[in-house]
């Protein structure tokens, strides 16, 4: 509501309900006299003109004056001193004495202190304080460059207002405008129409808000978007300082990342560019879009960092339920670090994956990526994957530390070390049961194919049985911790994008 105030300040003229009539004094002329072609009342002043209407100076090489009507004209190297701040320039002016209200045009100048105003034809107010161009100006201001269609001016307060094709420039930025109006005593700058402002870092587009071009900060309302060549994030409100690099995103914000074809959604978004750290959180959803498949991707909060020269993100921090979706393989846990230099993502706090029919958990988990695929996975301790058998019952496989072994993103063999157990439902071709398999060896080496454990190779302290189903007791095809928790794995239609 502040904003639009000092807009409709801005544009009424003020108007006095009892106006001062005043008189228009001729302070000086070369020479005088009346031409009475122009009519009885008009009187030519010819030669270094200076007249003066209260605190206001007119200069121009000549004049005709109506002191009847007090409207005069002034023809070459107009010059108007108004309350000894303001000086307008022109070759013409029409003035209108009695409204005080005065026509510029050719070649039009307004200087306020550091504030220059330059356009072809302009009207200025002396009771408004208001000076208007309808067709172009320039406004010029240390630094700073503005042009528009149309502007105004209030010199009493000092602020500009631009509509229709602007452009400002200054040294480190550029903004084009639909609608700016800029507050010249607090170098503030409000947009009410699509803005967009370029540096040499990116790029922010929005549909109000406000520039403060001393401190470099912003606030963009009504959908904004800060974007360099690769990235871009984009929010219902934005707040960006471009000195400290410092951004913050509100209400329905897009991360996207083209070269990582990766795009993060969310409620909440902070940057600290100068720092190369990005974060994101409230109902956070991420999608990455490999050659061969999407992976979609959930947590409470997600931290990004990158580098500060090139914008290359380095790793990836997620936190609290996180929980991810592949078609080939799933998983979740309560922390996750994603390192870009080695492709390694360490899984911490209760991980979980899920490939096809295996199950496979421990108290951390290190993944190595290769080319979009997992390669392999480190579960340790207290590591175990359970496989759920083709026909009924469950293979497992436990020990201090397992090392699973992909090939095309399915698991193909793994390595058990310390404390290596196993029950696993032994088959013949037909698929008929032969029996269930428990064993125990301080190593072993397992073998996966079409899914399921086909051989198993023990190292050290082995110790093998086999049982008949029905010999089996109440519980003992499970070993000690046995977890399966398909209830928990997550599902496509849950990663709502």
């Amino acid at each position: 509501m502040k904003h639009y105030l000092l807009i409709i300040l801005l544009l009424l003229s003020c108007v006095v309900s009892a106006q001062k009539k005043t008189t228009i004094h001729i302070l000086n002329a070369d020479k005088a006299d009346y031409d009475e072609r122009l009519g009885k009342d008009v009187q030519r002043l010819i030669g270094n003109v200076v007249m003066r209407q209260d605190s206001t100076y007119f200069y121009s090489d000549s004049a005709y004056l109506n002191e009847k009507t007090k409207f005069f004209d002034g023809f070459g190297n107009v010059h108007i001193i108004v309350n000894d701040s303001i000086n307008i320039y022109s070759k013409l002016l029409k003035y209108n004495g009695k409204t005080k209200f005065a026509e510029l045009f050719h070649d039009v100048v307004l200087k306020d202190d550091s504030t220059v105003l330059k356009t072809q034809y302009m009207t200025y107010d002396r009771v408004g304080h208001l000076a208007t161009y309808p067709d172009k100006g320039t406004i010029t201001r240390n630094d700073k460059k503005l042009v528009s269609k149309k502007g105004y001016y209030r010199d009493d307060i000092k602020v500009l207002y631009f509509r229709k094709d602007v452009v400002g420039t200054a040294p480190d930025y550029k903004i084009v405008s639909d609608t700016l109006v800029y507050d010249t005593e607090n170098e503030m700058m409000y947009f009410y129409g699509p803005t967009n402002i370029y540096n040499k870092e990116n790029t922010l587009i929005g549909n109000y808000g406000w520039y403060n071009t001393e401190t470099e900060f912003v606030y963009l309302d009504r959908r904004a978007t800060l974007k360099n060549k690769e990235q871009s994030m984009t929010a219902d409100t934005m707040y960006y300082n471009k000195s400290t690099g410092y951004a913050k995103a509100l209400s329905n914000v897009i991360v996207e990342d083209t070269s990582y074809k990766a795009i993060l959604k969310g409620e909440y978004g902070e940057m600290w560019r100068n720092l190369g750290k990005c974060m994101m959180t409230d109902n956070l959803r991420a999608i990455y879009y490999e050659e061969t498949d999407t992976l979609f991707a959930k947590a409470d909060t997600m931290y990004v960092f990158f580098d500060t020269l090139n914008n290359e993100v380095k790793r990836i921090k997620a936190f609290y339920n996180v929980r991810f979706f592949r078609n080939d393989i799933q998983g979740k846990c309560d922390s996750m670090h994603y390192v870009v230099s080695d492709s390694m993502i360490y899984m911490r706090e209760k991980p979980v994956i899920w490939a096809d029919n295996s199950q496979l958990s421990g108290d951390s988990i290190n993944v190595k990526i290769k080319k979009e695929a997992i390669e392999n996975l480190l579960m340790y301790p207290n590591a175990f994957v359970i496989q759920e058998d083709s026909i009924s019952g469950f293979n497992q496989v436990k020990g201090k530390q397992i090392t699973a072994f992909f090939k095309e993103n399915e698991l193909n063999n793994m390595f058990n070390e310390g404390n290596a157990e196993t029950i696993y439902w032994l088959r013949d071709d037909d698929g008929s049961l032969i029996g269930i398999n428990f064993s125990q060896s301080s190593q072993m080496d397992i073998i996966i194919k079409n899914r399921q454990i086909s051989n198993i190779k023990y190292y050290k302290n082995i110790k093998e049985t086999l049982y008949p189903l029905e010999q089996l007791n109440d519980n003992q095809e499970f070993l000690d911790g046995f977890s399966w928790q398909e209830e928990t794995r997550p599902r496509r239609e849950e990663f709502d994008f």
